[in-house]
């Protein structure tokens, strides 16, 4: 299959993925992908695509993972799969609760907008916890496609079996109304039981080092009295299969806490931030000790694009990340540090228009890193790779 056109900027090459299939995820040489009616596999990068499998919803799919044992997870709005024989087939899973009961989803207001349970911002999704590959994410959801309940979910099976690792409180202001994103009236959705709400969640990352996940929550301050903006931090259990997870900080929408892209290097903690609201805005990219996360003063500033910025990769010495293109002066800006967080440069690929650059995968076999381009900010559009020169 013929790649687009190579670009290239002081830092990177890029280029767009192909015109015919919509590639979703990829890892080392294999990437997924979906076109026309289709779920694809590929084993070489996207050059071919050997495997494919009628999937008439394809065009609704809204996460896919591809496993190190070599199954596909990917799921449409309410709907999850796995495929464990190259997409010779697939099976339907069926979500267990925190009690292992059947986690179903809820009878939509507007069945063409029945919640997106299962999308996420972050494309590293996987995690090597003690020798045992875990897939651990978090919905981002309430924006499109309907209101949804927020959740973590897990496998740590490889995909056999889903469950809920956390269940966030019900949203007064997420009710199922029918609307895109969900309001004031209708069908509350969520842990009736819990009092942490939130509208979605931003990112899920591991550090081996603490043997500890971390996840952080958005979006706002509400005039109810509660905030959506949390810092999680939970610990997994594989003999008893069970979690335990503590809101290790909360904190207003202004705030360097309103973030995403956490990332794990030698056991310090990375993130950045999407702070918004009412000025001053606490921005910028940010490094410390996890036990030091709520004392700002042992925090680190590596660099401060002053636009709301809510993803970030970094492998191998390389920082990449993306400006929210509704708050920038930019139309497609990319963040980059090649030398670990010493130099950085930003860059507006503007031949693509408003773009936010968001899932970004972790190099491919030929040193390309993946992204969604969205629309504004999370309407599916293109696909991007990016190629750092080092």
């Amino acid at each position: 299959m013929s790649q687009m056109q190579i670009r290239e900027t002081d830092h990177f090459f890029y280029r767009l993925g192909p015109e015919d299939v919509y590639i979703d995820s990829q890892r080392d040489n294999r990437a997924f992908g979906r076109a026309n009616g289709q779920i694809m596999l590929s084993e070489d990068n996207g050059e071919t695509w050997p495997h494919k499998l009628n999937f008439p919803n394809a065009g609704n799919i809204t996460f896919s993972s591809i496993l190190g044992n070599g199954n596909v997870v990917f799921a449409t709005r309410t709907k999850i799969f796995v495929s464990k024989d190259n997409l010779k087939s697939y099976e339907q899973v069926t979500v267990k609760d925190t009690d292992g009961s059947d986690y179903l989803p809820h009878t939509p207001q507007d069945p063409d907008r029945p919640g997106w349970y299962f999308h996420t911002l972050p494309g590293v999704n996987t995690f090597d916890v003690k020798g045992n590959e875990m897939l651990v994410w978090g919905n981002y959801c309430n924006v499109l496609g309907g209101a949804s309940p927020v959740n973590i979910y897990y496998s740590a099976d490889g995909g056999e079996t889903i469950k809920i690792a956390y269940a966030f409180g019900q949203n007064p202001l997420m009710r199922d109304n029918g609307s895109p994103g969900g309001g004031r009236e209708g069908t509350l959705l969520g842990n009736p039981d819990n009092s942490v709400r939130a509208r979605h969640v931003h990112t899920v990352a591991y550090n081996p080092a603490e043997d500890a996940f971390y996840s952080c929550t958005g979006d706002g301050d509400r005039e109810e009295g509660f905030l959506e903006c949390h810092w999680l931090r939970g610990t997994y259990d594989r003999a008893a299969d069970e979690w335990d997870w503590q809101v290790a900080h909360s904190d207003h929408l202004n705030s360097r806490y309103k973030a995403g892209g956490i990332c794990f290097v030698d056991g310090m903690l990375y993130w950045i931030s999407d702070s918004n609201g009412p000025q001053p805005y606490d921005r910028g990219i940010f490094c410390c000790a996890p036990e030091d996360l709520t004392n700002k003063d042992k925090h680190t500033l590596l660099f401060n694009p002053e636009v709301e910025s809510g993803n970030m990769i970094i492998q191998d010495g390389v920082f990449l990340a993306s400006h929210c293109a509704p708050a920038s002066p930019m139309d497609t800006g990319i963040i980059i540090s090649t030398d670990a967080g010493e130099t950085w440069a930003q860059y507006d690929l503007s031949e693509f228009g408003p773009r936010s650059a968001t899932r970004f995968h972790e190099k491919n076999s030929d040193g390309w890193f993946r992204m969604d381009l969205r629309k504004g900010w999370i309407e599916h559009a293109e696909v991007l790779f990016i190629k750092p020169k080092q």
